[in-house]
């Protein structure tokens, strides 16, 4: 009975040394991975972790800077569109809280672009821009318009006379 104990004994101390090896084996991994991650040189476990804390807080400031970046340059407002079915056809409202000198041509392409045509419209372009337009299909087209494709295309219209803006 005694050599039955202590196999048992035997068994689960190799058991929790195997335990303790995969746990040290899987940790060394762990750190050998953070350390290709953060590009550090260190050999020791302390000095991984110190790189490691170091390079945390430079993706912060860069974080911080992109930020930064960004609350400048969202100080354009980027037009809002909706387009929405209609009974009489498509209403579409393109708005943005500065003038747009020369998006209504890009939206009215779309128009054109899928055989609408234009039922009613206001335009305002002092100080902001804003186009509020009843789009019917024509009758040679035959085919129901997707609202969400038209949103798309004035959205990508936006995207052109932006980049055509930028341009200049």
């Amino acid at each position: 009975m005694l050599q039955t104990t202590e196999k048992t004994i035997i068994k689960e101390t190799a058991k929790k040394m195997v335990s303790r090896e995969n746990k040290k084996a899987a940790m060394h991994d762990k750190l050998q991975l953070l350390r290709s991650v953060t590009n550090s040189h260190a050999t020791k476990d302390s000095s991984i972790l110190i790189d490691a804390s170091k390079y945390i807080e430079e993706l912060k400031q860069k974080i911080d800077i992109l930020n930064e970046d960004i609350a400048r340059s969202s100080s354009y407002s980027w037009p809002m569109v909706t387009v929405e079915n209609l009974e009489k056809g498509i209403q579409v409202n393109v708005y943005s809280e500065r003038s747009c000198p020369g998006l209504l041509v890009f939206v009215l392409k779309v128009f054109e672009e899928f055989s609408l045509n234009v039922l009613e419209a206001r335009v305002s372009c002092k100080g902001s821009f804003q186009l509020e337009a009843l789009g019917v299909e024509s009758e040679e087209n035959g085919e129901t318009i997707d609202t969400h494709m038209v949103k798309q295309a004035v959205l990508q219209a936006i995207q052109d006379w932006n980049e055509s803006n930028d341009q200049e």
